[in-house]
């Protein structure tokens, strides 16, 4: 059966690509040459370990400590990547911070938008961060989020990721058992939420499923909850 092209990259489309940059820098820094992709990605999956520490270079990755193998261990649940080294992704978003555009740009069906200013999300995320210190949150606690994909859930992420804790979240439309499922594993510190949700337009209250919830995380010790029923009109 005949197949329909949906799309296809025209020649400058390809040429300015990041994936183009790269192989020409690989060419370039490396004397690693590539005609198309299916040799880049074979080379990326049989020389992994040359792959992931030209990745490093690439996209100057900022980091503390030292490594002597991109990964140790033998087996999958065994392995650790670059150990010996830390390193905040919180920190190298905030490093490309401009006041030439936006650092977020959210929209929802109801016809809502909003733009977030990267002094504005870097005021926000310091000031939940410094929340999170405040009520005993530290490097390997866990904070978990039960959040539709908003501004605040990127904030909470980004705050999180620079106090240095584990992060894990689900979206609201899942229900008690799979949520706690996925929560319950890793003891959550701190439980962050919404008390509702809209979608199709249509409203869902999660007060219930929130605290059906928190009930099966016993080592939380604080709850958060977001207030977005005024928006859906409750």
């Amino acid at each position: 059966m005949k197949k329909d092209i949906l799309w296809q990259p025209s020649d400058d489309f390809k040429s300015n690509s990041g994936l183009s940059h790269y192989i020409k820098w690989l060419e370039k820094e490396k004397k690693l040459v590539f005609r198309d992709y299916d040799e880049l990605w074979n080379w990326s999956t049989i020389k992994f370990q040359d792959f992931w520490l030209t990745i490093l270079e690439y996209f100057n990755v900022n980091y503390e400590g030292t490594f002597d193998s991109v990964i140790t261990g033998s087996f999958m649940w065994q392995m650790k990547w670059f150990e010996g080294i830390r390193l905040s992704y919180a920190q190298h978003i905030f490093r490309n911070a401009t006041t030439d555009h936006p650092a977020l740009i959210f929209a929802n069906e109801q016809g809502n938008y909003t733009e977030i200013s990267w002094k504005e999300l870097k005021s926000k995320v310091a000031s939940f961060a410094f929340h999170l210190r405040s009520v005993g949150v530290k490097t390997g606690d866990t904070v978990v989020a039960f959040m539709p994909n908003i501004p605040e859930a990127t904030i909470a992420f980004l705050a999180v990721n620079s106090v240095g804790s584990v992060w894990s979240s689900a979206s609201p439309d899942f229900g008690v058992d799979s949520i706690v499922s996925r929560f319950a594993q890793i003891n959550p510190k701190v439980f962050i939420a919404v008390d509702g949700y809209h979608y199709n337009g249509k409203a869902f209250d999660k007060t219930e499923t929130v605290a059906a919830i928190l009930e099966n995380l016993p080592g939380v010790e604080e709850l958060i909850i977001l207030n977005i029923s005024i928006k859906m009109g409750r």
